[in-house]
């Protein structure tokens, strides 16, 4: 799984001396030479990290805390005039999951799944997504999946994800990449916020989040209606999906979908499909939609 992530980093030598450096002209007058200058003293060296966007916080938490105590420590350090941290409303756990290589078999789903980081600040989501390969640079069948903390793992029975499903669009080959990005910044910057309807048209007129309270096994708080999103490196196609909470609500996927257009600049002939987590668990299938499911933009 390392050979998915790249930790570059880079030298910068000093290409030419200094420049008032000049030459000079022997002359026949001959002088005294001034006693060599005193050597300056010694100046502590600065611990000072490079880059706004890394820290060398070391922490035995778990991903999830030491990432709220690098962007905690970040913003205590921000008073000082030294950082600035822009802190995201929720945090987000990146994972990972590559199929089984042929002759070693896995029976269970998450056997593959990888958690790799966790992130609530826009500086250490950048500090993770520079060092994270792009779609088209992976092996068929590789996903990522990026959640908000909530749900415990990316999987169809999580409890966040279980009255939910998923809008998933089929790309070609070669354009994964930019659509990728641009559904990430989208969901973690709180471009899905107005999507909620508020009531459930199966709910007797309670809220969502009435109705969550009292679901078994779901967190308590408020958590978006946007659980998370995964692409899927397939071999002759790419899939992305974004995942919401509740499959019941009309006018919410509604939203959603326009909402993804938007974002992503969809032209209107674009093909998108709508899968409940049910559904999934029925079938044992994240994608196979029937063809009455497959609606276009416009």
């Amino acid at each position: 799984m390392a050979g998915y992530f790249s930790n570059h980093s880079q030298s910068r030598f000093l290409a030419n001396s200094n420049p008032n450096t000049s030459s000079t002209t022997t002359t026949t007058t001959t002088q005294t030479p001034a006693p060599p200058a005193a050597p300056p003293a010694a100046q502590p060296r600065s611990r000072v990290t490079s880059s706004k966007h890394f820290s060398t916080f070391v922490s035995n938490s778990s991903g999830d805390e030491k990432a709220q105590s690098k962007d905690k420590a970040a913003g205590n350090g921000a008073s000082n005039g030294s950082l600035s941290v822009h802190p995201l409303r929720n945090t987000w756990v990146f994972w990972f999951r590559q199929q089984r290589p042929p002759g070693n078999k896995i029976t269970n789903y998450e056997e593959g799944i990888k958690k790799i980081s966790a992130f609530s600040s826009v500086e250490s989501f950048w500090s993770l997504w520079t060092h994270v390969h792009p779609p088209s640079s992976l092996l068929p069948t590789t996903d990522y999946l990026l959640f908000h903390n909530g749900v415990r793992r990316p999987v169809w029975e999580d409890p966040l994800n279980l009255s939910g499903g998923k809008w998933i669009i089929r790309l070609r080959k070669g354009v994964a990449d930019r659509l990728w990005e641009d559904l990430v910044l989208a969901v973690i910057g709180d471009q899905f916020d107005g999507v909620t309807d508020g009531v459930d048209g199966e709910g007797d007129g309670q809220s969502q989040h009435q109705q969550d309270a009292g679901a078994e096994g779901v967190p308590p708080g408020e958590w978006p209606e946007i659980c998370g999103c995964t692409i899927s490196v397939r071999q002759n196609e790419d899939i992305i999906s974004l995942w919401n909470r509740h499959d019941g609500n009309a006018k919410s996927k509604e939203k959603i979908k326009e909402t993804i257009r938007r974002v992503l600049n969809l032209p209107p002939t674009t093909i998108m499909e709508y899968k409940s987590n049910n559904d999934s668990m029925q079938d044992k299938s994240s994608f196979r939609v029937n063809q009455a499911d497959r609606t276009p933009l416009s």
